[in-house]
């Protein structure tokens, strides 16, 4: 599965209830309508706290993430670079958008979130990765998959994804190498509540999961946002 994640900073004049609600009513029903497109969901970001975990927070600062999956990256590429629409969404981002980031991941299921209502009432963390400088790309996304089973073993868990990034555009339509957007990875973690993630990471098994963190990750930057499907 791939899905296209776009990371969001709004322009410095909106505000955040006019952004999201920009997002959602404007900008949100011209995206959902790219060919190929199998699901859309747009995460505000509500909170910047590392909360539970010990690790450098990396520079990004963003204000929303955009999920949109394909059934290929071939597919995910050509929604967004051809026709009328591509170029209506260049003018539709340039009224509320500040910096857009692009990335194209492969995501992994390691504990399948709840389906509505149950999912709307967890909470919701995003967090980028990036791996240790004496880690390469390989051994980073072979220690992530071992990492899932450590996560699996941490209490208070509902949902677990791992989206490793397989391409990059700093900005939006030209692809760029790793040193100009270092993110390794973006994590989706659900929870009951705050105080449910703090246990989980305070936990026995949540401080063995964060030891083996350190041996191939350098930072991790963590959001909290309120998600909302679009299709």
């Amino acid at each position: 599965m791939t899905v296209r994640m776009g990371l969001i900073r709004k322009k410095p004049d909106w505000s955040h209830e006019e952004f999201e609600a920009y997002w959602r009513d404007k900008h949100g029903p011209l995206a959902a309508t790219a060919p190929g497109l199998r699901a859309y969901w747009q995460n505000v970001v509500i909170e910047r706290m590392q909360r539970g975990i010990d690790f450098a927070r990396g520079p990004w600062d963003f204000d929303g993430f955009s999920q949109l999956r394909f059934d290929d990256a071939q597919k995910a590429g050509s929604a967004f670079s051809e026709g009328d629409l591509a170029s209506a969404l260049i003018e539709d981002e340039r009224k509320f958008i500040g910096t857009l980031h692009i990335v194209a991941t492969e995501q992994h299921v390691v504990i399948p979130v709840p389906e509505a209502p149950q999912r709307a009432k967890l909470l919701k963390r995003i967090s980028t990765l990036k791996r240790r400088p004496d880690v390469t790309e390989e051994d980073f996304r072979r220690e992530w998959r071992v990492h899932a089973d450590y996560v699996r073993k941490m209490p208070g868990v509902s949902g677990y994804r791992q989206n490793v990034v397989v391409s990059r555009e700093l900005v939006k339509g030209e692809p760029c190498g790793y040193e100009d957007l270092p993110i390794d990875g973006i994590v989706e973690l659900w929870f009951e509540d705050a105080a449910t993630l703090e246990a989980a990471f305070a936990s026995p098994a949540g401080q063995v999961t964060m030891a083996h963190a350190k041996t191939f990750l350098h930072e991790i930057t963590a959001f909290v946002v309120s998600e909302r499907r679009i299709i």
